[in-house]
Parts: structure tokens; C-alpha cells; sequence
């Protein structure tokens, strides 16, 4: 590991610990705005998961772009224009007052993450030998749960349920690592790749359209994105609504850092086992345990229980996410990776469907209600199921065709 964390690239560098801030300062605001809307907006369960949806909805027009535009015009711009503009958003998260310019801003948002995410992970994986590229992968996930453990305690310190004051503070952090990664950028200048400058969008499309495991793959992800949108969007609500339990808010602030913390402490341990076998199996298994879990919220109401219930639900997350981006750079075509990052934000459409059916269940069966609601949640989320096997079974034919022609070659 020391070797590995000394061949690490100053930008690598600025990008892992950049997303520890970065996600501090999301996770200690966005995640409490649905209840901050429905408690003190007095907007309904659906209007507040359809203002959070519409931060996924944008993202999966601009992900693709986003990935694409790194390839074509370098990953500096595209990073340098998202996180400024990023900045601006929680300024105006910070001054907002009506509900229309929350759901203004959540677009915003969800525009400046589409075209930061793929770009930034693609410059990850430019700046690394691929013997280490996993290392590198999960460095960034686990940078990402780290500001995950602190941000909703800070959230909860700052009265995010109550007040946008916190997204003042947001727009600070996300300033000041745009100032870092622009001087980074000025001391390690990165290159667009060459290979890509001259393949047009829509020849990017023809390519990745084309490869069947990918799209199939894509279908099966997008209803794993659909089930862990709920940790997020409708299990606050659900807390804060539930007659069956008491200081909601507070609840789910702990709740939200007992994920992070398990993700630290499982994802080595768990991706030690799951590298020895197909990325798509250990996807697979997320979507399983995701949906097992949600469907468990149905009989919980208990701290205990939750707990527990949130550890089974982390595990699923860490085989799901920790897995996805090397199942990425495993599958894509050199001359357009960037393009590929980006093309798995159409994922985010479960993101998108998932915070309004969660808010369009607690409206109609009532939050006194949760079995009727999770369990429309967890199956939809357990569809994703078939889609990842028929992948993963394409994916052994194509191989087992490679191995073959090439050997045949050689011959």
C-alpha cells in the first residue's frame, strides 16, 4: 500500500483529498433538504423528492457530455468550469426562499456533478498505471465516506433541517478546492488524449451503443441507483413523518455517518474477496443486499434495528459503487473512456425515479404505512437483478470468443 500511495500523482492527490472536503460539504446540506422543504417549506413528500430527483434528471442529460467534452477539449476545463460553477450553486442554495429556485438550484447542481464526476474519474485513471488503478478507484471512494462521517454531524450542528445557512458554508469548501486543483493544474498540466481529439459525439454514441454488456449492464445499475436514492431522499422523509419514531432528523444524521464509517471499515476487507471474482457478480450482490434492506426498514423502527439494517444496506453499497468504476475501465474502449464514465450516468436515472416514488409512496400510503412503501422500493430495486446476470454471462461469452479468435491467430 505504501508503494502504491508513493506513485500517486499530485493531481490524484488533490482529487482524493479535495473529495473529502467536497463530500463533507454535500453531505452536511443536500441530504437534509428534503426535510428542510417538507418541514419548513410546507412542500409535500413527492414535491420534495421530485426537487431532489431533478439533480439526477439533469445529470443524466450532462454526464455523457460532460465525459465526452473531457475527451475532446482536456479534463482541466471541463473540472476548473464545473466546481467554480459548483460554488455559485450553494451560493444560491444559501439565498434561495421559493420553492422553484430550490428546484432551480438542485438543477444546477446535479449539472455541474454530471460534468465533474465522469471528468475527474477519467483523469484519474489517466494519471495512473492501470496495475493500480483499483487502489486508486477505492482511495476516492473511501475519501468520499470519510467527509460522509463528519458531514452530517456537521449538517446536524448547523441546523441543516431548519436552515440554508450551511450551504454558505458548502460554497466556501467547494471555492477553495477549485483555487487548489486550478493551482494543481497550473504546476502538473494534463494533456487532452490525443486518440480521442477526433472522434465526434456521435461516433462516441455508436461505440458504446454497440457494446450490448455495457448497455445491459447500464439497465441493471440504473435499478441499483434507484434503491440506495432512498438513503438519501425518502428514508429522511419517511423518519421525520413516521409516527413511530421519535426526532427523526437527528436520527438519520447518525444514521447517514454510521454509513460512512462502514464504509471505511468494510471496503478493503470486502474488495480483497470480491477482485477475485467478476465486477458484475460483486454488483450483483449490492443490488441484493440494497434491496433486502430496504424492504427490512418495513419492521424497524428502533435504533438498533436501523443500525443494523444500514450496516447490511453499506455492505450492498460498497460491492455496488467501489466495483462499478474498475467494471468501467475494464470495459471501455481506450480512445473514448471518458466518454464511457460519462455514458454510466444515465445510471442516475434510478436516482431520478427513485426520490419521487419514495415521496409519492409516503403521500399515498401514509409514513404509518412503511411496508406498503418499502416494499414497492425493494422490488424495483431487486428488477436490477436479471439485467446484471444476462450481463455477466454476455460478458464470459465475449471473452471466451476473444480468447479463442486469439489463439486461433497465433496458430
Amino acid at each position: 500500500m505504501k508503494n502504491n500511495l508513493r506513485t500517486l500523482h499530485p493531481l490524484s492527490w488533490t482529487i482524493i483529498i479535495g473529495t473529502i472536503f467536497g463530500r463533507m460539504a454535500t453531505s452536511m446540506s443536500i441530504p437534509f433538504l428534503a426535510v428542510y422543504l417538507t418541514q419548513v417549506k410546507g412542500a409535500s413528500a413527492s414535491s420534495a423528492g421530485l426537487i431532489i430527483a431533478v439533480s439526477s434528471l439533469i445529470g443524466i442529460v450532462a454526464s455523457f457530455y460532460g465525459g465526452y467534452v473531457s475527451d475532446r477539449i482536456g479534463r482541466k476545463k471541463v473540472m476548473l468550469l464545473s466546481i467554480f460553477g459548483w460554488t455559485l450553486v450553494f451560493v444560491g442554495f444559501a439565498f434561495a426562499d421559493a420553492i422553484w429556485v430550490f428546484f432551480f438550484m438542485n438543477a444546477l447542481n446535479g449539472l455541474c456533478r454530471a460534468l465533474f464526476e465522469p471528468t475527474s474519474k477519467a483523469l484519474l485513471s489517466d494519471v495512473t498505471p492501470s496495475s493500480i488503478r483499483l487502489f486508486v478507484f477505492n482511495l476516492r471512494y473511501t475519501a468520499i465516506n470519510i467527509g460522509v462521517i463528519f458531514g452530517p454531524l456537521l449538517g446536524l450542528y448547523l441546523g441543516s433541517s431548519k436552515t440554508t445557512f450551511p450551504f454558505l458554508v458548502a460554497a466556501l469548501i467547494y471555492l477553495l478546492y477549485g483555487l487548489t486543483l486550478a493551482w494543481q493544474f497550473q504546476k502538473h498540466p494534463v494533456a487532452a488524449p490525443e486518440s480521442t481529439k477526433q472522434i465526434g459525439v456521435k461516433k462516441a454514441l455508436s461505440i458504446i451503443q454497440k457494446d450490448t454488456v455495457f448497455s445491459i449492464i447500464l439497465i441493471g445499475v440504473t435499478l441499483c441507483s434507484f434503491g440506495y436514492s432512498h438513503l438519501s431522499s425518502t428514508l429522511p422523509q419517511y423518519l421525520s413523518a413516521s409516527p413511530m419514531i421519535e426526532d427523526g432528523p437527528k436520527l438519520f444524521g447518525y444514521l447517514l455517518s454510521l454509513n460512512a464509517v462502514v464504509v471505511i471499515v468494510v471496503q478493503y476487507p470486502l474488495i480483497m474477496i470480491a477482485k477475485r471474482y467478476s465486477t458484475i457478480l460483486s454488483l450483483t450482490t449490492g443490488n441484493v443486499l440494497l434491496a433486502g434492506s430496504l424492504f427490512a426498514i418495513a419492521f424497524s423502527q428502533s435504533l438498533g434495528t436501523l443500525a443494523f439494517i444500514i450496516v447490511v444496506f453499506t455492505i450492498g453499497e460498497v460491492l455496488l459503487f467501489a466495483m462499478m468504476d474498475l467494471f468501467v475501465d475494464n470495459i471501455a474502449k481506450p480512445e473514448v473512456k471518458g466518454s464511457y464514465f460519462g455514458a454510466m450516468g444515465f445510471s442516475q436515472l434510478g436516482s431520478v425515479v427513485g426520490p419521487f416514488v419514495g415521496g409519492l409512496c409516503i403521500d399515498l400510503f401514509g409514513a404509518a404505512h412503511p411496508l406498503s412503501i418499502f416494499s414497492v422500493l425493494a422490488i424495483v430495486t431487486a428488477a436490477g437483478v436479471p439485467f446484471l446476470l444476462i450481463g455477466y454471462y454476455r460478458l464470459k461469452k465475449r471473452t471466451a470468443a476473444t480468447v479463442t479468435v486469439k489463439v486461433s491467430g497465433g496458430h
